[in-house]
C-alpha cells in the first residue's frame, strides 16, 4: 500500500543533509549555516536527484521563525523596546529608504520598470530576523545593548514590511502592474487611505489585546500548568502559545507570524517561569531554524550566478555594503559608539524571509520579472552565508580603523552629555557608593532593593536612553561600556565601596573586575554569570563573589549587597538567594 510521506521525506532529507553539510562546514572553519543552505540547494528543484516538497519545507521553516521570535520576546520586554525607540524607529525607516533607493537605481540601470525596481529595492531593504537572532545567540549578545538595538530595529522593519505588503496590491495599478490593473478594475479597489487605516487599526488592536488581556492571562495559564508538575504539559503549553498566537494574529489581525510570536513571548515574560519556558522551547527552536536555512537553499537556482554574475554581484553589494554603510552613518549620527554602529551594520547586512514574500508578491502582481526573484534568492543565500564573517570582522575592523583614522578616534571620543556625572552630584554618590553596571531586568531589581534602604548607587549603562531616563528621575548614572576604564572612572570607582556587574557577559565582567581592582584595590566585587562553569572559572581567578542562576539571581545578588551594607533583609531581597560562589 502506497503512502504519501512527503513530510517525512522532507524532514529526513533536510535534517540528514543539513547535519552532513553542516559538519563539513564546521570542519572547514565555516559557519554551519553555510552547510544548511547547501543542503537545501542539494534537495531543491534546481539540482538533479531527490527533490523535497518546497511547500512543506516553507511551512516547517515558518514554525522555526515563530519559535525563534517567541524566544526573543521572552527575553525582550516592552521597556527594552521603548528604550531603543529613538534610534530603532528613525534608523529603520531611513535605512530601508536608502536601501530601497539603491536597489531601485540598480534595477533601473538594467532597464526594469519603476514598479519592478521599487519591489526589488524593498526586497533588499528588510533584513532577516532569523539570521540576526542566530548570530546574536552564537555570541551571547541578545541581552546586550547592541543586541537590543538591533532587535528593536528589525521589529520596526517587520512592522513596516507588514504595512508594505498590505499597501502594495492597491498601489500596483499606479506602478504599471498589468495583472494587478485587471484585478483592481474588476474588484473596485478600496481607497488607499482606507486600506492604510484598516491595517494600522488591526495592528493596534492586536498589540492592545496582547498588552491588556494577554499580559495577565498568559502568565496565569503558564503558572497553572507549571503547578501540575508535568514537564510535557509545560513544554506543550509553551509551544501551543507560540504557534497558536502567531497563527491567530495572522488570521484575525493580518499580522505576520513573526510579530505575533514576538508579542506572545513579550507578554509571557511577565511570568516567573519565563526562563524555564525559554529553555524548554530551545531544542525545537534550534531544529526548526535549521529548516529555515534549508528552505532558503531549496529556492535558489545556482545557474543564476553563472548566467547573471554582475547582476548578482550588484545585488550582494547593495545588501552587504549599501545597507551597512547607511546603518553605520545613522547610528553614529545618534552619537552611539563605533562598536554599536558596526554591530548594527553587520546585523542588517543580509536579507531573508520577508524579502522572499515581497519579491513573490511583486512577481504575482506582475510588477517584477522572474529574474528579480532569482536575484533576491541568490542575494539572500550569499548574504546569509557571509553574515557570520561580517560579525567576526567587527572587532578586528574596529581596531584597524581606530589605529589608522584620526576621524574615527574623534568619533569614539566625542563628548557625550551623559558620559560623566553632573557637577551637582551629591557627595554620597561619589564616595562609598555602589557602582551598578547594567540596568536590565536583574540590574533594576538590585537597584530597587538598594533604593528602598537608601544605599547610594551610580548606574553605568550602555543605553543612553536608559541613562537619560535615570537622570530625569534624579538618579546618578553614566553612559558607556563599563569595560572601558574611563566609564568606571566617571562613575568614581576609585572611591566606591562595591562594584556590582549585573550583565551576563563573563568576558566583559572579567575586564570590569580587573579595571576596578587596579583603580581601587580594596573594592568588593559582585559578578553575574550564566552558569556554573563560568562561575567556577571566575571564582578560580578570585575576581569576586559570583552569582549564577535564573529566577532567583536578582534576589541573591540583592541579598548579598544588602548584607555587606548591614541593611535589613525584609521583602523580596530577603527571600531565597540564588546559587552563589564566593572567592
Amino acid at each position: 500500500m502506497e503512502h504519501n510521506v512527503s513530510l517525512i521525506s522532507t524532514l529526513a532529507a533536510g535534517f540528514g543533509l543539513a547535519l552532513i553539510f553542516g559538519f563539513i562546514a564546521e570542519r572547514l572553519k565555516l559557519p554551519a549555516l553555510v552547510g544548511y543552505l547547501l543542503a537545501g540547494v542539494a534537495i531543491g528543484p534546481a539540482t538533479p536527484g531527490f527533490v523535497a516538497d518546497i511547500g512543506i519545507a516553507s511551512q516547517l521553516s515558518e514554525i522555526g521563525v515563530m519559535l525563534l521570535m517567541f524566544g526573543v520576546g521572552l527575553h525582550f520586554s516592552l521597556k527594552d523596546l521603548m528604550a531603543v525607540k529613538r534610534i530603532a524607529l528613525p534608523g529603520a525607516v531611513v535605512q530601508m529608504t536608502v536601501a530601497t533607493l539603491l536597489g531601485m537605481g540598480l534595477a533601473l540601470s538594467w532597464g526594469w520598470t519603476v514598479g519592478g525596481a521599487l519591489v526589488f529595492g524593498l526586497s533588499l531593504s528588510c533584513a532577516s530576523t532569523v539570521v540576526l537572532l542566530k548570530a546574536l545567540e552564537a555570541r551571547g549578545a541578545i541581552d546586550s545593548v547592541n543586541g537590543r538595538i538591533a532587535i528593536g530595529w528589525l521589529v520596526v522593519e517587520d512592522l513596516a514590511t507588514v504595512l508594505i505588503l498590505v499597501l502594495l496590491p492597491p498601489l500596483a495599478p499606479m506602478l504599471t502592474g498589468v495583472a494587478a490593473q485587471t484585478a483592481t478594475e474588476t474588484a473596485n479597489a478600496t481607497p488607499l487611505w482606507q486600506t492604510l487605516a484598516e491595517t494600522l487599526a488591526q495592528v493596534a488592536a492586536f498589540v492592545a489585546l496582547m498588552l491588556v488581556v494577554g499580559r495577565r492571562l498568559l502568565p496565569w495559564m503558564l503558572w497553572q500548568v507549571a503547578r501540575t508538575g508535568s514537564r510535557e504539559l509545560f513544554t506543550l503549553m509553551v509551544i501551543a502559545v507560540a504557534i497558536g498566537i502567531a497563527y491567530g494574529a495572522s488570521e484575525l489581525f493580518h499580522v505576520s507570524f513573526a510579530l505575533g510570536a514576538f508579542f506572545a513571548g513579550m507578554v509571557m515574560r511577565e511570568s516567573e517561569y519565563s526562563h524555564r519556558a525559554a529553555e524548554e522551547s530551545l531544542p525545537l527552536r534550534d531544529s526548526f531554524s535549521v529548516l529555515f536555512f534549508v528552505s532558503v537553499g531549496m529556492l535558489v537556482d545556482p545557474m543564476t550566478v553563472v548566467q547573471q554574475p554582475w547582476h548578482v554581484l550588484g545585488t550582494v553589494l547593495v545588501i552587504i555594503l549599501g545597507k551597512a554603510f547607511a546603518a553605520t552613518a545613522l547610528v553614529l549620527v545618534f552619537r552611539y559608539p563605533l562598536n554599536t554602529a558596526m554591530t548594527v551594520s553587520a546585523s542588517l547586512a543580509q536579507i531573508g524571509e520577508f524579502s522572499f514574500i515581497l519579491a513573490g508578491l511583486g512577481l504575482q502582481l506582475g510588477l517584477m520579472p522572474k529574474d528579480g526573484m532569482n536575484l533576491v534568492l541568490a542575494g539572500a543565500m550569499i548574504s546569509i552565508a557571509l553574515n557570520p564573517v561580517m560579525f567576526a570582522a567587527v572587532g578586528p575592523l574596529q581596531r584597524w580603523v581606530l589605529a589608522r583614522s584620526a576621524f574615527a578616534r574623534k568619533l569614539e571620543q566625542r563628548d557625550d552629555p551623559y558620559a560623566e556625572l553632573p557637577m551637582t552630584t551629591e557627595r554620597a554618590f561619589l564616595e562609598g557608593q555602589v557602582v551598578l553596571v547594567g540596568y536590565g531586568r536583574v540590574g533594576r531589581r538590585i537597584a530597587q532593593a538598594l533604593d528602598e534602604r537608601n544605599i547610594p548607587i551610580v548606574v553605568a549603562e550602555q543605553n543612553r536612553e536608559t541613562v537619560e531616563a535615570l537622570r530625569n528621575q534624579g538618579r546618578a548614572a553614566v553612559s558607556g561600556d563599563a569595560s572601558d576604564p574611563m566609564v568606571l572612572i566617571q562613575a568614581h570607582i576609585a572611591n566606591a565601596a562595591m562594584l556590582v556587574v549585573a550583565l551576563p557577559d563573563s568576558m566583559k565582567a572579567r575586564q570590569m573586575a580587573e579595571i576596578a581592582r587596579q583603580l581601587n584595590p580594596g573594592i568588593e566585587i559582585v559578578l553575574r554569570t550564566h552558569g556554573e562553569e563560568e562561575s567556577a572559572l571566575l571564582r578560580k581567578e578570585q575576581l569576586g563573589t559570583v552569582f549564577y542562576g535564573e529566577e532567583e539571581l536578582a534576589r541573591g545578588m540583592s541579598r548579598h549587597v544588602l548584607q555587606r551594607f548591614n541593611a535589613p533583609l525584609d521583602g523580596a531581597a530577603g527571600q531565597t538567594p540564588a546559587t552563589a560562589a564566593s572567592h
